[in-house]
């Protein structure tokens, strides 16, 4: 299906520890996970055929990133925490919900998670999203005309704009590249914002949803602060500076940790 990689936990967990370190050995890899170097080399050659690792001398390397990391390796980092922070979120919208969904694979796995659900409305502009929300038939799914966007496969421009004003939604749920320490929300690109605050002036609850590397991410275009919307959804506490940005705000922080799911 559209949008959605055929990877392995251990694979998934192989591309978080190489974003972390820089580097690690086939060698290395194979002890850590107790399986022969035959093994460790199948599970990263596929995710070098991805574009989320690629090979170097005797290991892999992150690739060369170009501003955003590409679509495919953001769908697989952190890809537990992320699962965790979608079915919280999926846990506090109803059946019969009308929902606005921006681009980015957070919100794509918390569409993944409401799959469940009955009788959603969903008003995106992120195809994976939409072809996710396809294969439930309960489901009414409108999307944003306009030019498509390679790699990430969602469109942006006044059109996107435009068609999120249209509509009056229950719940608004998006993401962002970072936060910056004064809790101004980043992204890399001013179409991207533009569309992200157009879903948070036309519904009436709003999900932030990021996981923590998002806190210490830094992107360059700004739009909007965390105070402005009124839940925020999150795998580990915020930052302290953060936290005290949100004292008497009407933001909801809410922690999806290990402890929620026993």
């Amino acid at each position: 299906m559209l949008g959605q990689i055929d990877i392995t936990g251990r694979q998934a967990e192989i591309a978080d520890l190489v974003q972390k370190t820089g580097f690690a050995s086939v060698d290395e890899l194979a002890d850590r996970f107790e399986v022969t170097t035959q093994t460790i080399r199948r599970d990263v050659n596929g995710l070098c055929e991805l574009g989320v690792l690629r090979r170097t001398h005797g290991g892999v390397e992150p690739p060369a990133p170009a501003g955003n990391i590409h679509y495919s390796t953001r769908q697989i980092l952190n890809l537990a925490r992320k699962k965790r922070i979608a079915d919280v979120v999926a846990g506090s919208i109803q059946n019969a919900s009308s929902l606005a969904f921006s681009i980015g694979t957070t919100p794509e796995i918390v569409m993944q998670a409401l799959i469940g659900h009955e009788g959603l409305c969903i008003f995106t502009n992120n195809l994976n999203v939409a072809f996710t929300a396809s294969i439930n038939s309960s489901f009414q799914v409108t999307i944003a005309g306009g030019r498509l966007r390679h790699g990430d496969r969602d469109i942006l421009g006044t059109a996107a704009q435009d068609f999120f004003a249209n509509y009056k939604v229950d719940i608004g749920i998006f993401g962002v590249a970072g936060v910056d320490e004064d809790g101004t929300l980043l992204d890399f690109h001013e179409e991207e914002v533009a569309a992200r605050q157009s879903i948070l002036a036309n519904c009436r609850q709003s999900f932030l949803v990021l996981d923590h590397t998002k806190f210490s991410r830094t992107a360059h275009v700004r739009g909007g602060h965390i105070s402005d919307v009124s839940h925020v959804c999150t795998d580990r506490p915020m930052p302290a500076a953060i936290e005290a940005l949100l004292v008497g705000a009407k933001t909801n922080v809410i922690v999806a940790n290990d402890e929620e799911f026993g």
